[in-house]
């Protein structure tokens, strides 16, 4: 009995030998500066940047080339310290907001049918596109708000909305609307068409009353040639819209807006 266990005792003890030994002679070093991009990333792990998380993004950084300046959470801030840890520019970081182009909450639109089963935007959109009249529209279930990891966002009277102070413009709210009604949009002060509703107008007037009629108003009054009419709703080109305001005071259901300044919420 004595002699197994020491033949056990034994081998166990080579063993662990064996493995520390190949732990130290078989380590791969991390490059240090890995760790350092990690410390100056948010942490938010919210995929803006196109990688996993944060240490993958680090990681791509330092061993693929990556940009420094992806990480939209982190801003121009965080691209800077990327940066200067890796003796490179860091460029500019284009701010984003998310933004939801919908205006169909219970004060402008109603539901068709009652819904009793899972409390989910993706749930209730494979019942006939939802349950409110206009099935273009916000569906209300917040799968949006389940992901946002700053809290950003909040459902109201049956419509999300953002909080644009809190938003980062990680996308991940976009990415999980299953209408591809939110929207992420440069911080600026060019206005918005708050519909996606592509019915004709007659029809849209019938199920929310701030919704696009396509009655081309904003088109013809648009002295850059920025928004154009397709599928019954309307379009503004960022890159043409000299910020005028003409299509706001123009549009005669109200259906286009100014993104509001933090904080603000359109009704």
């Amino acid at each position: 009995m004595l002699a197994a266990v020491l033949i056990i005792s034994a081998s166990g003890l080579i063993g662990a030998v064996i493995l520390v030994a190949a732990s130290v002679f078989m380590r791969v070093e991390e490059d240090s500066r890995i760790e350092e991009i990690q410390g100056a990333l948010p942490g938010a792990n919210c995929g803006a940047c196109g990688y996993a998380g944060c240490a993958d993004y680090a990681k791509a950084i330092v061993e693929n080339g990556a940009p420094v300046n992806l990480c939209i959470p982190g801003g121009a801030a965080a691209a800077k310290s990327i940066g200067a840890i890796m003796g490179v520019e860091a460029g500019e970081v284009e701010r984003f907001k998310a933004f939801v182009t919908c205006q169909g909450s219970y004060a402008h639109t109603r539901d068709k049918y009652d819904y009793e089963g899972i409390e989910s935007c993706n749930a209730v959109n494979a019942y006939y596109s939802g349950r409110t009249a206009c099935r273009f529209g916000c569906l209300g279930y917040g799968d949006c708000k389940k992901v946002c990891k700053f809290d950003a966002i909040i459902v109201e009277n049956g419509v999300s909305r953002i909080d644009r102070s809190k938003c980062t413009g990680c996308g991940a709210c976009a990415k999980v609307c299953p209408d591809h009604i939110i929207v992420m949009l440069p911080e600026s002060d060019k206005p918005t068409v708050m519909c996606a509703n592509r019915e004709k107008g007659a029809l849209t007037r019938k199920v929310c009353d701030r919704g696009c009629i396509g009655c081309m108003k904003c088109q013809k009054n648009c002295p850059a040639g920025a928004i154009s009419v397709k599928n019954n709703v309307a379009f503004i080109d960022e890159s043409l819209c000299i910020s005028c305001g003409l299509c706001v005071e123009q549009c005669p259901v109200s259906a286009i807006h100014v993104p509001p300044k933090a904080g603000q919420i359109v009704d």
